[in-house]
């Protein structure tokens, strides 16, 4: 090769080398890159993101950055913050850069899958952001208990533990509110304070005690009480159920309905006693007891009963034994029947008198007297 296609070569080489760097120049001068560590992110719907940027200045001069986010979904919100202040333009010195700051709430109610979007730079740079939403999002209120059916009898008082979840992005005044049978009583206590509403914050729940009592002459049968939580926007209900199992009444008295008796000071006597099964359900295992006065004693026969239907009786004996010492007057006895859900309570007074015995020894010595005198008068009198 000649000594001038060498030079000629080199020439080209060089011009070409130029014009490349050059260009790569250039466009170094002119480039803003925006940075941030975490470009795809996966999230449950709800949820706020926060995306520390980085906006730095390639270039070898000031660049005032009009900031701006495309491509965010339709009822997305967000907020591009610098120092604290809501920006849309940052001024850059060259080689520095700037922090910025975007939150992204991504909506209750949204669709599972990804999102894209990009942060831009004006004509500078961009920063492309993929957000996953993790499963389907809803826009509703859920009002949920683990228990919703409970069983007892008519005299049980029923407690239900409910939650309410607030799935919208506002903050929620709830009405609490009960469609209970005519005599029930239903009591709201959010977070254990009874009251007619409670305020749920956007995607919280409150803790919600429902206390349910049955009316009194409520019958056997399986109950439904729809309850509901409700503001102008959203609502939800939430249906318990009541299985009663049957009323549990009883009467303790006697055959004839008289409360009173008598007996002699010592002696031991049997009161008769009825247990009248007025409820709706069996009665199980009956059991018997007292309160009489001091020295006394008082025992059953039986001592237990194992059953009485309902709307049945049953008989049973209180054998009862006064202090030998007693004085005569009244004095009352009270007897108790009880089985595991209720029970009953019966009073007879008890006049005691004093035994034939002390009255006929009580003759005997006035009659002595008497002879005594008589006696004594005919022996002395004449004298």
């Amino acid at each position: 090769m000649s000594f001038f296609t060498k030079c000629f070569s080199i020439g080209v080489s060089l011009l070409f080398g130029s014009i490349f760097f050059e260009s790569f120049n250039t466009k170094a001068a002119t480039g803003v890159t925006l940075y941030t560590l975490n470009t795809k992110i996966s999230v449950p719907p709800g949820e706020s993101i926060d995306y520390p940027i980085d906006v730095i200045n390639n270039t070898a001069e000031l660049q005032n950055v009009d900031i701006s986010v495309t491509g965010i979904p339709a009822g997305w919100n967000y907020m591009l913050k610098s120092g604290g202040l809501v920006v849309s333009q940052v001024s850059i010195l060259p080689g520095e850069k700037k922090s910025l700051s975007l939150k992204v709430d991504v909506p209750l109610q949204v669709n599972k899958g990804n999102y894209r979007f990009k942060v831009v730079a004006g004509e500078l740079g961009s920063l492309s952001l993929v957000i996953n939403v993790s499963k389907q999002g809803t826009f509703k209120t859920e009002f949920t208990s683990d228990q919703a059916n409970m069983q007892g009898n008519a005299k049980s008082s029923f407690t239900f533990n409910a939650v309410l979840r607030n799935r919208t992005g506002d903050k929620q005044l709830y009405s609490l509110v009960a469609n209970a049978p005519q005599g029930w009583e239903v009591v709201f206590k959010p977070n254990y304070k009874q009251a007619t509403s409670v305020e749920v914050d956007p995607s919280g729940a409150s803790n919600i005690t429902i206390e349910i009592k049955p009316a009194e002459n409520v019958t056997a049968g399986t109950y439904e009480i729809p309850v509901k939580a409700t503001t102008n926007s959203t609502s939800a209900d939430l249906s318990l159920q009541i299985v009663i199992t049957g009323s549990y009444s009883m009467e303790l008295t006697t055959p004839t309905g008289l409360l009173s008796t008598s007996m002699t000071a010592g002696e031991t006597k049997r009161i008769e006693l009825v247990v009248r099964n007025t409820g709706s359900t069996v009665l199980s295992n009956v059991t018997f007891g007292s309160s009489a006065p001091a020295n006394w004693d008082v025992s059953f026969e039986p001592k237990k009963i194992e059953s009485i239907l309902a709307g049945s009786n049953a008989q049973v004996f209180a054998i009862v034994k006064a202090d030998k010492k007693a004085i005569p007057g009244d004095y009352m006895a009270n007897f108790d029947a009880k089985s595991q859900e209720v029970s009953s309570r019966v009073s007879i007074r008890v006049s005691v008198k004093t035994s034939l015995v002390w009255g006929w020894v009580g003759i005997f010595i006035i009659v002595i007297a008497l002879g005594s005198v008589y006696y004594l008068f005919r022996k002395y009198g004449r004298r």
